[in-house]
């Protein structure tokens, strides 16, 4: 009772000091070694140190330790106090809040949802004193902190910063921000570019066409579309990269932003065959390969005249014949299974040679090639005949169905996979015409549009037919996760990194930097560039 005499003698003397409160060192002093004292002595201490902070700059290195001592204290109740009082050191207090911005962003570490709560509340607090200084600490442990402190670090950003409102992220925040991003995305896995993209995209850069095409060539850039690929070697992570990096750079594509370097890549580098037949190989082919011709599919609507179209159509076109079968030599031919037709490949190709052959109908090989005519409209009027099969068998299906029952997750595989074949169907229609014709504008059927921005994007369909490895494509459509944003798997580029030491429980420890940035310190990760 007596130190807590003392302690609250100290704090009346230094409330009541005015102009003459630098003199008292010895109470301040006092104050801040109360930290080793009770737990009652550790609360007091951490709401004093902070309120007169500001008036002894001598001593402030031993004050942030004390209160940092605090934030690890095994008392939770200790730590949720401590944590609540850090921001009173960014009072009035120049070069402060970046050490207590970086501080708080390695809290966020924290598993307890009461601590953790303090510690974003704490964050946005010193983030109203003063945004820049605060959010420097926060990039200091995106760039320095381990993978999972980065992580929390990246998800405040995305989830809470934007939240507080033009009164406190200014233009000169928000550039701020875009500047920083900026270079982190110079060094950054695959799961962080998402991250970082979606932040951009929370920025002005989101909200005009200057922007859209700052955002594009971010893709761009990390997609490293000018890149040797090697054609018969090409690595998973080369075509993951591709897909994700378009993924991103698609709902900013426009008449005015075009869409031509990607697809010219894809023609150019993944389809021709031998390296088409390369991508993936294995269990997983097919899903890796349909991902990549959606997001090429969809990209081609905003494409500009191409270059070298001749071979680049042809490529589109040698591909799509892998996935319209040759009809059987007649009916009553057993001898053989019949042919799979993997609708959602055979939708996407079909959907770019129609969309970009409009563009360049000279340059279509196969239509002056007596030979190669004949063999696509064998494989088109085969299709045609599996397709309409197959639209008859899906409106039985839904046929009487109530609005509630067509809301089931079957049912609406079968509506997306009636919504399929009716596309494969129209496109089918222009191009067995002699020359093709292109009259009939498509929607993409598991994409939807409103003004012009890409929407909502349902479930990849393969549907009532057997893979080449025997698994029913129906089931495989329905565990299929092709439309998430790709996340890789330990081991691959971005390899899963140890945490060195935690500041959660009470096993933490941390490196004091008295240079600079805030009190916690992690290992750095050497993160390999996307």
């Amino acid at each position: 009772m007596d130190n807590i005499e003392a302690l609250y003698k100290c704090y009346e003397i230094l409330s009541e000091a005015g102009d003459r409160i630098s003199e008292h060192v010895k109470e301040y002093k006092d104050i801040i070694e109360a930290v080793k004292g009770s737990s009652k002595e550790k609360r007091l201490a951490s709401q004093f140190i902070g309120k007169f902070f500001k008036y002894f700059p001598d001593l402030a290195e031993t004050a942030i330790d004390a209160q940092l001592d605090l934030c690890e204290d095994d008392d939770m109740q200790i730590r949720r106090q401590a944590i609540k009082d850090l921001p009173k050191l960014c009072q009035d207090t120049v070069g402060i809040t970046s050490k207590v911005g970086d501080t708080l962003a390695q809290l966020l570490l924290l598993d307890d949802p009461l601590e953790l709560q303090q510690v974003n509340n704490s964050l946005q607090t010193i983030i109203k004193m003063d945004a820049k200084g605060a959010l420097s600490g926060i990039f200091i442990q995106i760039s320095s902190g381990d993978e999972t402190t980065r992580e929390r670090c990246f998800k405040f950003i995305a989830t809470k910063l934007f939240a507080m409102g033009p009164t406190v992220i200014t233009k000169d925040v928000e550039e701020f921000i875009i500047d920083e991003i900026k270079k982190i995305l110079q060094d950054v896995t695959a799961d962080e570019f998402h991250l970082c993209m979606n932040i951009l995209g929370s920025t002005k850069l989101g909200n005009s066409i200057i922007g859209h095409a700052e955002l594009v060539a971010l893709a761009k850039e990390q997609a490293e579309l000018n890149a040797h690929i090697d054609a018969i070697t090409i690595e998973d992570e080369i075509v993951e990269r591709f897909i994700q990096c378009a993924t991103h750079a698609m709902p900013y594509f426009s008449n005015t932003i075009k869409s031509t370097d990607f697809i010219v890549y894809v023609c150019d580098k993944l389809l021709p065959l031998g390296t088409w037949n390369m991508i993936a190989t294995s269990v997983t082919q097919d899903q890796v390969q349909l991902r990549l011709l959606k997001v090429f599919a969809e990209m081609c609507t905003y494409c500009d005249v191409l270059d070298n179209s001749t071979q680049r159509l042809d490529n589109i076109y040698q591909v799509l014949r892998e996935y319209m079968p040759l009809p059987q030599l007649s009916d009553d031919d057993v001898s053989s299974p019949p042919p799979s037709f993997q609708f959602s490949h055979a939708e996407c190709l079909l959907y770019a040679l129609h969309t970009l052959g409009k563009k360049h109908s000279d340059n279509l090989s196969f239509v002056h090639d007596v030979e190669k005519l004949k063999d696509f409209r064998s494989r088109l009027q085969y299709l045609a005949r599996g397709t309409q099969g197959y639209i008859k068998k899906l409106e039985e299906a839904v046929k009487g169905k109530t609005t509630e029952e067509l809301k089931s997750e079957e049912n609406q595989l079968k509506l997306t996979a009636l919504k399929t074949t009716s596309n494969i169907s129209t496109l089918i229609r222009d191009l067995f015409h002699s020359p093709p014709s292109f009259k009939h504008e498509v929607q993409l059927s598991w994409v939807t549009r409103k003004n012009n921005k890409v929407g909502k994007r349902h479930a990849t369909i393969t549907f009532d037919g057997k893979s080449e490895n025997g698994k029913d494509e129906e089931k495989k459509s329905r565990n299929s996760v092709d439309q998430k944003i790709y996340s890789p798997p330990s081991g691959k580029y971005s390899a899963k990194v140890q945490n060195y030491g935690s500041a959660s429980g009470n096993n933490r420890t941390r490196s004091r930097n008295t240079t600079g940035g805030g009190g916690y310190q992690k290992n750095r990760r050497n993160f390999k560039k996307y």
